[in-house]
C-alpha cells in the first residue's frame, strides 16, 4: 500500500489509541512486524503543546520512517496549524481523527462527533491537506449512528479534498466498541473512491485479517485493541497472508524477553515512576489470555519500583515455561 511517497509493506497498521500507542510501544510493533504504527491522538489547541504529556507525545527521535501523527480538535485553521506543528518536528504522514467515539472527545465536538456536520468535515480536511507538503490521511467511522451510516459521503469528501489514505472503523459512533464491526459499508467505501482504504474493527487474528480484507478490498487492515498485549499479531498476520500457515504462539520464553525489552523501554522514556505505572496496564494485556492472569496482575501491580516489577515479571514467564516443559 502507498502513502504520498512511502510504501506500507506489510500493509499491517497499529491503530491510534489514546494512552496505549505510545513511542515505546510504536517501535515495538513495527519490530514484531506492523508497516505503520500511528501516534495517539495529540490535540491541536497550541495552549496544550507544552505540556510533558504533549511533547512526550511529539517525540519521534530514532522511529523508523515513516511517522504518522494523528491531530485531534473541530476547528479548521487550529488543525491546519497543529498539522504543520507536528510536521516541523518530524510528522511525516498527518492522519485526522474523526473516528475517536470517547464521550470526553466527542463532547467537545472532535473525534466522531464531526461526523454529523459535513460541510465541517469537508474545510476541516481541506485546511490540513493545503497546510503541509506531507501527506494527510483521515480515520473514520461509519457514521454517527446506525440511521445514519455516512462514511461514503465522508470518503468522497476526503478523496475530494486530496486526502492520501482513509482509515475506516466498521462501528458508528454510537456503538463505540459493543457487538461486531461489520465490513459491508468498508466495502462499499473501497469501491467508491481510489484512494487507498484501511480496513479497521475487530481484527484478533491472522483468519480475521484474511477475512476483512476478502470480504472489502481493502488495501490494508487496522488493528488497534488485537495487539494490546500481543504485539507479536503482526508478524502472525503477515506470515498467514503470505503461505495461509499460522505460525505457533511464542513461547513463554519468547514472550517474556518482549515484555522485558517493553518494560525497558518504558522506563526509559518515561522514567521510572510513571514508567512503572504505564507499564501495569500492558502487563495486564500481555496475561489477559492465562488462566493465572488474575494472580499475576495482582502480584505485579504491587511493585513500585522498575527492579521488582522485571522481577516478578520474569518468575512468573519463568514459571510458565516450567510448567510447559512439565506438561511435555
Amino acid at each position: 500500500m502507498q502513502i504520498g511517497p512511502y510504501r506500507i509493506d506489510p500493509p499491517l497498521v497499529l491503530a491510534p489509541m489514546a494512552g496505549v500507542t505510545d513511542k515505546p510501544f510504536r517501535l515495538l510493533c513495527k519490530r514484531l512486524g506492523a508497516g505503520l504504527a500511528v501516534s495517539e491522538m495529540t490535540n491541536a489547541d497550541p495552549r496544550l503543546w507544552q505540556t510533558r504529556k504533549s511533547r512526550q507525545r511529539m517525540d519521534h527521535a530514532g522511529e523508523p520512517e515513516p511517522v504518522s501523527v494523528q491531530i485531534a480538535g473541530y476547528d479548521p485553521v487550529m488543525l491546519a496549524e497543529a498539522a504543520r506543528y507536528n510536521a516541523d518536528n518530524g510528522a511525516q504522514i498527518i492522519d485526522i481523527n474523526m473516528g475517536c467515539p470517547a464521550k470526553k472527545v466527542c463532547n467537545v465536538w472532535s473525534g466522531s462527533a464531526l461526523l454529523q456536520d459535513e460541510p465541517l468535515v469537508a474545510r476541516i480536511v481541506k485546511a490540513v491537506v493545503d497546510a503541509v507538503d506531507v501527506p494527510v490521511t483521515l480515520k473514520i467511522r461509519t457514521g454517527w449512528d446506525r440511521q445514519n451510516r455516512n462514511a461514503l459521503t465522508i470518503a468522497k469528501i476526503a478523496e475530494d479534498a486530496g486526502i492520501a489514505a482513509l482509515a475506516v472503523h466498521g462501528r458508528t459512533r454510537a456503538d463505540k466498541y459493543e457487538g461486531e464491526a461489520e465490513y459491508e459499508t468498508i466495502a462499499a467505501v473501497k469501491s467508491a473512491i481510489r484512494i487507498p482504504v484501511l480496513a479497521n474493527g475487530d481484527v484478533l487474528t491472522p483468519p480475521q485479517a484474511k477475512h476483512v480484507l476478502d470480504v472489502t478490498g481493502a488495501d490494508a487492515v487496522m488493528v488497534g485493541r488485537g495487539a494490546q498485549g500481543r504485539p507479536w499479531i503482526f508478524r502472525e498476520i503477515a506470515h498467514y497472508l503470505a503461505t495461509g500457515e499460522t505460525l505457533p504462539e511464542p513461547t513463554p520464553a519468547e514472550v517474556c524477553d518482549i515484555l522485558v525489552h517493553h518494560l525497558e523501554q518504558l522506563y526509559a522514556f518515561y522514567g521510572e515512576l510513571q514508567g512503572v505505572r504505564i507499564a501495569r496496564k500492558h502487563l495486564g494485556w500481555y496475561a489477559k489470555d492465562r488462566a493465572e492472569n488474575a494472580a499475576f496482575r495482582h502480584v505485579v501491580n504491587r511493585a513500585e519500583s522498575a527492579v521488582e516489577q522485571l522481577l516478578l515479571t520474569r518468575e512468573y514467564f519463568a514459571a510458565l515455561a516450567d510448567d510447559a516443559r512439565l506438561a511435555a
